[in-house]
């Protein structure tokens, strides 16, 4: 699973070099990260709205938009999606309220 979200990360870094006229995600960092938070957000509410009254399948497209937008906002940032994942490794095994009072500590 990981090396699609690789596969379109390295996408989503080559498009930051392409003419905006000729791809949606280069026209996004063109317009800079507020444009990008601003869709992020869409697809946010999009995702909430998919799972109060859509269909699974509905919901599972939405959150396909929602990680892809998400990963361009980091893309834009300079962050890779690994450090997301090694984020998400570090937390396994702990406990919701561990991990949060850890948070308060840092």
């Amino acid at each position: 699973m990981n090396d699609i979200i690789r596969q379109l990360a390295d996408v989503l870094e080559d498009r930051k070099q392409a003419d905006p006229a000729s791809s949606y995600v280069a026209s996004l960092y063109h317009q800079g990260l507020d444009a990008i938070l601003k869709k992020l957000g869409e697809e946010a509410t999009e995702t909430i709205l998919a799972a109060k009254g859509g269909t699974p399948q509905e919901l599972v497209r939405e959150v396909a938009d929602l990680w892809f937008h998400s990963l361009v906002m980091l893309a834009h940032e300079g962050l890779e999606p690994e450090q997301v994942l090694r984020e998400l490794q570090r937390r396994f095994g702990l406990s919701g309220l561990e991990e949060k009072a850890a948070r308060g500590k840092r």
